[in-house]
Order: C-alpha cells, then sequence, then structure tokens
C-alpha cells in the first residue's frame, strides 16, 4: 500500500459519506444504505482494534476516549436506522436520520482526521502499520462484533486481540 493511512481512512470516510448520500437522494433503494452501515461499522472495527490501543497507550488516551465514546453514538444511530430498514421504512423519516447521520460523522471526522489519522502515520510501529494496512485492504469484522461504547455492548475496559 502506498496510500499513507491517514488518507486511507479519510477515503473510507468519503465513501461511507457518499453512499448514505446516495440513499437520500433515492430512498426508494436502500442498498446503499445497508453498504454505507456496513461499512462505517467496519470502519469503526478497524480503529478501535487497530488503531487506537496503539495511540492509547501512546499517549493519546483523552482523544482516544472521545472517539469511542462517538463511535457508540454512530453505531447507535446505525442501529436506529437498520431498524427502519427491516420495519420496510423508507421516504421522510429515514431520509432525516440519514441526514442526522450524516451530521454526526461531519462532527466525527472533523475531530479525528486532523487529531487522529496525522498519529497514525507517524507514531505506529511498523507492525502495526502493516497489521492496519492489510486490515484496510482486506480485513472482514468479526461476526457480532460490536464497538465499545454502543447501548447494550458487553461491558470491557479495553480491547485485546484482533
Amino acid at each position: 500500500m502506498s496510500e499513507k493511512l491517514s488518507s486511507a481512512l479519510e477515503r473510507e470516510h468519503r465513501e461511507i459519506d457518499r453512499a448514505i448520500e446516495a440513499f437520500v437522494a433515492n430512498t426508494a433503494d436502500p442498498v446503499p444504505l445497508q453498504c454505507a452501515i456496513d461499512a462505517l461499522r467496519r470502519h469503526i472495527y478497524l480503529e478501535e482494534a487497530f488503531l487506537f490501543p496503539p495511540l492509547r497507550e501512546g499517549g493519546l488516551s483523552m482523544p482516544i476516549f472521545v472517539m469511542v465514546r462517538e463511535h457508540g453514538d454512530l453505531w447507535d444511530a446505525m442501529d436506529g436506522l437498520e431498524e427502519l430498514l427491516a420495519q420496510g421504512a423508507s421516504g421522510d423519516g429515514t431520509a432525516k436520520a440519514c441526514r442526522s447521520l450524516l451530521e454526526q460523522l461531519d462532527q466525527h471526522n472533523s475531530k479525528e482526521e486532523p487529531v487522529i489519522y496525522p498519529q497514525a502515520d507517524h507514531n505506529l510501529s511498523d507492525e502495526a502499520t502493516t497489521q492496519l494496512q492489510s486490515f484496510i485492504e482486506s480485513g472482514r469484522m468479526p461476526d457480532g462484533w460490536v464497538c465499545e461504547r454502543a447501548a447494550g455492548a458487553p461491558s470491557r475496559t479495553s480491547l485485546f486481540g484482533h
């Protein structure tokens, strides 16, 4: 991977945003929204499993705490969107929930991209960089994984393993 980690992570943000925006433009087709939700869940997993632990150990505890807390809010919003989709909801209500999620993502990403992602380029070990690059390229989130701070997530103080 010749792309910097920060660039690859930011690219994922843009792809997720575009997929949600595609649904808002055509609420009759839920496929872009479900793809965006799946991609966002995977993205949160890669951050919490691969990126955040070494950065937390490197002294970024408070910014990581904020990001993880916001991940929980995003996760809960995605759960709500999936409930709407499962009920067959479409139109204004679902589009409004999507716009709310996009606002949450904008707020989250505006902190994460300038504060956390540059650290990925400069402060990860070679091993951590390789693991993260490999996951970005082809990794899959484990079935049933839930982010650390989602409502109803198992109580845990940190993530061990990948």
